[in-house]
């Protein structure tokens, strides 16, 4: 059976109440220049923020720009991130962007940025969204669950999330719900052991109803 479509003040009650447990509502990847959020979000498939930070916390003390990357060459970026899941074919293709991107400024639309190595609609609108401000929401393990959860989509996989999600938020809060639900999923609304005691979003949430919490 299909569950009603959430309201406009269910929306206004989710990000009003996601808004207050946040002071900065930003990506938690360290970064300076566009080309170093690039990076650092390339570095992030498979990984953790807090690792590709550890990570970039000494090499954007060398790179900040592509023609810093062709300097160091890729056999030196690969040993500076290898600690890192996938760090050759990451290094492979971040030496290949900076290539492409020698000169030239980070592309806007998300066909153009997904032409870039190892760049795929998640990572191209992560770069819209926090470079270029675009109202576009990016899908990750953490967005896929929450709006889940809060009845915001009903699907499978992330994939479908990212089909649904835009069509679904309010234009009002589209600026405010990728990283709205990034962060209410990393800290608060987790896989395992959420912390629903307390939630303000209890009411509304499927995961109470469907664990009878």
């Amino acid at each position: 059976m299909t569950e009603k479509k959430l309201k406009k003040a269910d929306y206004d009650l989710i990000f009003d109440y996601i808004s207050s447990l946040f002071t900065n509502m930003d990506t938690e990847l360290k970064r300076e220049t566009p080309f170093q959020l690039l990076v650092a979000v390339m570095l992030s498939a498979q990984s953790t923020d807090k690792q590709v930070n550890k990570i970039t916390d000494q090499l954007f003390l060398s790179i900040k720009w592509p023609d810093d990357v062709l300097k160091m060459g890729q056999e030196k970026l690969e040993k500076a991130i290898s600690s890192v899941n996938y760090y050759r074919m990451k290094a492979k293709h971040i030496y290949h962007t900076a290539e492409i991107l020698d000169g030239k400024v980070i592309p806007e639309d998300e066909v153009e940025l997904m032409r870039l190595p190892w760049v795929g609609e998640k990572t191209a609108k992560v770069i819209q969204y926090v470079l270029y401000h675009q109202p576009v929401i990016a899908v990750d393990t953490h967005v896929h669950r929450v709006a889940n959860r809060l009845g915001i989509v009903q699907t499978k996989t992330p994939l479908e999330t990212s089909k649904q999600i835009e069509k679904a938020v309010p234009e009002s809060w589209k600026m405010v719900a990728h990283h709205a639900l990034i962060l209410f999923g990393r800290y608060y609304c987790k896989a395992v052991k959420p912390k629903c005691e307390g939630c303000g979003l209890r009411e509304i949430c499927r995961y109470k109803k469907i664990y009878r919490l």
